[in-house]
């Protein structure tokens, strides 16, 4: 399998829920396990600039790219910065337990603080980091990495439903309910004669 490219079957596509980012795949790769299909590829978010993720990182629906990074202080590429953006959010199962934080970053080109914003953006989802010590198989124990790991959803917003993907209730609208709320906002709608 090539980097960016999925092994899932014609007509299937990757569209994952925070709590299924956290726990089926983070978590997993946090902790050394294997993850099947191990489709999600890892890049070095340094040697990355957003519009160059097609065919380096995941493509999902509605053009979302998926990686893994290792976190670090600085987000900054060859052409510009990420961002933090509002407030960390928790990611919630369904079962109402804490299992993560989800971050908001925008990307700006050029040399913080005086970057252009674009309109990218990135959700960056952290385990909580627990501490707990895991067993390897072979008799010894490892910490955890869940402080070096990080998955990563990216998309291109294009100020309309996209960018409040899977928010807090995990609800998305369908074309046509975009369809009706942009009907809203014209105050006077002229119809041929």
């Amino acid at each position: 399998m090539g980097e960016g490219s999925s092994s899932l079957p014609p007509g299937f596509q990757f569209f994952p829920s925070d709590e299924e980012l956290v726990l089926h795949f983070l978590h997993r790769k946090a902790a050394l396990l294997p993850c099947h299909p191990d489709i999600i590829p890892t890049i070095d978010l340094h040697h990355c600039d957003p519009w160059d993720l097609g065919g380096k990182a995941l493509q999902g629906g509605n053009r979302h790219w998926y990686f893994f990074t290792h976190t670090t202080q600085s987000r900054a590429t060859a052409t510009g910065y990420w961002h933090a953006v509002g407030t960390d959010h928790e990611t919630i199962t369904s079962s109402c337990v804490d299992v993560g934080v989800k971050k908001t970053l925008r990307y700006y080109l050029g040399e913080a603080p005086e970057g252009v914003k674009t309109n990218w953006l990135m959700h960056e989802y952290h385990l909580l980091d627990d501490g707990v010590l895991h067993s390897t198989g072979d008799g010894g124990t490892r910490k955890k990495e869940s402080n070096r790991w990080v998955v990563c959803r990216v998309y291109e917003s294009t100020g309309g439903s996209q960018s409040s993907f899977h928010d807090d209730g995990g609800s998305e609208l369908s074309c046509l309910d975009e369809v009706f709320l942009s009907l809203d906002d014209i105050d006077e709608i002229s119809l041929p004669n």
